[in-house]
């Protein structure tokens, strides 16, 4: 046989690796498991629900307060702050401001002292003011219960007005949405925005009304308590095998 006619017959013998039966079948369910596979599925989140609910069937706002008032000037103030240092300052503040109506006298400098470690203490300060003088100029020194109106007074966003409408009147217009509930939401793969208005929206599609105040409770207390910012306790996590978020510690999948 010519030399040419030989390397020509060894050219077209390509050998093309085959998996085997049991790879080839590992593949496809692969494939189809991904396919498949939808966090947003109303089961998946109805057990993420149920569960958060047997853990944390008392959770209650972390702000102490005694009236709407009370509690809208600290989630004012909780603003790039921790509850637990919100909690330290607002006692000697409700001492000496205890109504909106002593608040929006106040002077600046004063208010700017007594918030000073909750950070931003500047625009605090003004804000809390802004707020007792709108409170008591429109709306008869009374906290309004639409968020129409809540949107109106200093400082007022829609976490705020939430907060209010959802923990003292207990009126579930949107999803708070906080630190905690913006970190968890995108681990769990409940949403993939990264802005408070998109994740609020997201999440108002996936769970009932119904939860909506309550999820917001029991989501900052599972951030931390258990899925902590920098370094969650999956280990410990009632939700972990519901979960697939890329930044587990522990996983038993």
């Amino acid at each position: 046989m010519p030399a040419a006619r030989v390397r020509k017959e060894k050219s077209a013998k390509k050998i093309v690796p085959r998996k085997d039966g049991a790879a080839a079948r590992d593949a496809t369910k692969t494939r189809e498991e991904k396919s498949v596979y939808n966090p947003t599925n109303p089961k998946r989140v109805e057990t993420i629900l149920h569960r958060l609910a047997e853990h944390y069937p008392n959770a209650v706002c972390a702000l102490h307060h005694k009236n709407a008032w009370e509690l809208m000037v600290a989630t004012i103030l909780s603003a790039q702050c921790t509850d637990v240092r919100v909690n330290l300052v607002t006692p000697a503040l409700f001492r000496r401001f205890p109504t909106p109506q002593a608040m929006a006298k106040a002077l600046q400098a004063e208010v700017e002292e007594m918030v000073r470690t909750t950070g931003f203490f500047r625009n605090k300060a003004k804000n809390i003011i802004g707020a007792a003088q709108r409170v008591v100029g429109e709306f008869h020194g009374k906290v309004p219960q639409t968020i129409e109106e809540l949107l109106t007074i200093p400082g007022v966003a829609r976490k705020t007005a939430n907060v209010v409408l959802g923990s003292w009147y207990k009126i579930g217009l949107g999803v708070v949405v906080d630190t905690h509930v913006m970190r968890i939401s995108q681990r769990l793969e409940l949403t993939q925005a990264t802005t408070p208005e998109k994740i609020e929206q997201d999440l108002m599609r996936l769970i009932p009304q119904k939860s909506w105040i309550d999820f917001s409770h029991r989501i900052i207390h599972f951030g931390r308590e258990t899925c902590v910012a920098r370094k969650p306790r999956c280990a410990d996590c009632f939700l972990e095998d519901v979960c697939n978020s890329k930044d587990k510690t522990w996983s038993t999948h």
